[in-house]
């Protein structure tokens, strides 16, 4: 029987790129998102590239009572979720704070605390009461240092850090792993969010460096899920070979 997992924020970028390596090896898929049309998409990729299993659902991460609805009403089968990946998240905007837009400040605090929260409150009893599993949540660079215009962004994601120490603590003595891919500078539809559809600002940020793509997550993510189960790979922190920190770039 194939191993189960469910990846969040799966209908772009760093998501989908974790959907399609886990299937071509041997993981049947959750898929979930926000855009009902991609995730249609990425389910025709999987099922022309492997013989792996799709259930595709359509879910805002930021509302409680959808992502509590949508765990609970999982057929039978798929509620044996081996592998939970937290990674839908986003950054909007850059202000400083004290031109901060609070719209801004609330969908990130939203996506990627909250809704992380909220997933990982309704997949994780679906683990303990198995006495296995492994949660891998997608942090940053940004988990790690902070930046000028990062502020609240940055705050989310070290929000994230240490929820996932506390997760790693709690789940201890249920079997459960708990680990986090922190990426640096990869090249998705994440800067085009961040400076709300503006192309040549998102285009800037990539420029004169080769960034990581979304598939050198999905690399990572494959060997943190297939370690054996007395491996724990609590963090990881992986950039561009250009990049040392979150600030510093060899541009040429």
């Amino acid at each position: 029987m194939n191993k189960i997992a469910l990846i969040t924020g799966a209908s772009a970028g760093i998501g989908e790129a974790c959907a399609i390596k886990l299937a071509e090896n041997g993981f049947d898929l959750i898929i979930a998102g926000r855009r009902e049309k991609n995730l249609e998409k990425l389910t025709q990729k999987i099922k022309d590239i492997s013989k792996s299993e799709v259930l595709s659902v359509c879910l805002d991460v930021r509302n409680f009572t959808e992502v509590e609805k949508t765990i609970n009403s999982l057929p039978e089968k798929w509620k044996n979720i081996d592998v939970l990946v937290n990674n839908a998240g986003l950054a909007v905007g850059v202000s400083p704070i004290e031109q901060g837009i609070v719209d801004d400040w609330d969908r990130m605090i939203d996506t990627n605390v909250k809704g992380l929260l909220y997933v990982t409150r309704c997949v994780s009893p679906l683990m303990t009461k198995r006495k296995k599993g492994l949660i891998v949540n997608i942090t940053s660079v940004a988990g790690k240092e902070v930046y000028p215009g990062g502020n609240v962004y940055c705050g989310t994601k070290h929000a994230v850090d240490a929820i996932t120490r506390g997760m790693r603590i709690d789940l201890l003595p249920h079997n459960i792993r708990v680990s986090s891919i922190a990426p640096g500078m990869v090249e998705t539809e994440f800067s085009l969010v961040r400076f709300k559809g503006d192309e040549n600002k998102a285009d800037q940020v990539y420029e004169g460096f080769k960034p990581l793509k979304a598939e050198d997550i999905a690399d990572t993510l494959l060997f943190i899920a297939t370690r054996p189960d007395h491996v724990s790979i609590n963090d990881i922190l992986i950039m561009p070979s250009a990049q040392a920190s979150a600030r510093d770039v060899n541009r040429n």
